[in-house]
């Protein structure tokens, strides 16, 4: 498929996923969030694909926020539908994809940017990384999901200052919060996230898209994660996977996952 605003490699199972538009520090706009919908889906349902990466093109920024110009004279109702169609199409749809997802931040993270970045499975910056929701500067808050994921990752105290102030914190700042995982230099970033991504290859598919849902559960109200746990732990014996695992294990050997 051919894109506008991102551009999608594949190597190695892993598929690289990088917002292009560095004219504008690569900022959402709604062209790119229904682009990198339709990467993610692609990527996902792509059986060779064990892991995808997001990250930024140039060295200033991962995503330095939305793209305030499409919105600006929204109406109350346009503004409610812009953030629900934004959380469902590409914010929500990452955290419940079944193929992990890895934000590389190389730079500006900030508003969407940093929404998005939360909205993956984990994260790891580069040392030049700026991270923040600088949303109530403008007169609104964040509205991909930031007030909720935000204080989700680093707690409610930390999530309120850093959202009120609309301050930003640097890559050291942000490891130290659990904000990202790893920090590291910008020329080791991607390499970095390359590393990790091959080593979640070497496991199951399956069972990795289980552990998702069940640590995602925790997180959704009305949801009994100890309960879906327990059913994802049970299905997982009704795959090739497990059989191959486990019998691989009793034979001394590498086990060769499918994904079925």
């Amino acid at each position: 498929m051919t894109y506008n605003n991102i551009i999608s490699k594949e190597n190695n199972a892993v598929a690289t996923i990088t917002i292009n538009r560095p004219n504008k520090l690569n900022a959402l706009n709604r062209e790119t969030i229904k682009e990198l919908h339709n990467a993610l889906k692609e990527a996902n349902n792509n059986k060779n694909i064990k892991v995808i990466i997001i990250t930024g093109s140039g060295e200033k920024a991962f995503i330095a926020g939305a793209d305030i110009s499409e919105f600006a004279h929204f109406s109350v109702s346009q503004g409610a539908a812009l953030a629900a169609e934004g959380q469902q199409m590409v914010f929500d749809f990452i955290e419940n994809l079944a193929t992990p997802v890895i934000a590389a931040i190389n730079g500006y993270a900030l508003g969407g940017g940093l929404e998005l970045a939360m909205a993956c499975h984990f994260r790891v910056a580069s040392d030049n990384a700026k991270l923040g929701l600088p949303e109530v500067s403008l007169g609104v808050i964040p509205g991909y999901g930031g007030t909720q994921r935000l204080a989700q990752l680093i707690g409610k105290g930390r999530a309120m200052e850093l959202i009120m102030t609309a301050g930003m914190i640097d890559a050291h700042q942000a490891l130290n919060y659990g904000l990202v995982n790893h920090e590291t230099t910008q020329e080791e970033l991607i390499p970095l996230c390359e590393k990790i991504a091959l080593k979640i290859c070497n496991n199951s598919a399956n069972a990795i898209a289980a552990a998702i849902t069940s640590i995602n559960a925790h997180f959704k109200d009305g949801v009994n994660g100890y309960a879906i746990e327990i059913q994802e732990f049970g299905n997982c014996f009704g795959t090739n996977d497990f059989t191959e695992g486990t019998s691989a294990f009793l034979e001394k050997r590498k086990a060769n996952f499918t994904g079925n």
